[in-house]
């Protein structure tokens, strides 16, 4: 996985906007496909690229899948790229 597949999961914009739409919580796939103009199987393609990431999981309950924010890798990246600009002293 690593920062590579992070950061590619993160520069697609339907990508960000899935993540924004499970900032509230838990959602179905079928709820998400909702959201946007495109064909479910590019949502779910979307959806595969995060879970590969590890930005976002899921769970099957009965023929449902729900999709949740992994909030643990979310919170590493903000780590890193804070880190990454510096306190702004070195400018």
């Amino acid at each position: 996985m690593g920062l590579q597949n992070t950061l590619k999961a993160l520069s697609d914009p339907t990508r960000r906007e899935i993540l924004n739409l499970l900032k509230k919580g838990k959602m179905s796939a079928g709820d998400i496909v909702e959201k946007f103009p495109v064909s479910g199987a590019a949502i779910s393609r979307h959806l595969s690229v995060l879970r590969e990431a590890d930005l976002i999981r899921d769970e099957r309950n009965g023929k449902f899948i729900y999709y949740e924010l992994n909030a643990s890798v979310l919170e590493e990246i903000m780590l890193w790229i804070t880190d990454l600009k510096g306190d702004g002293d070195n400018a």
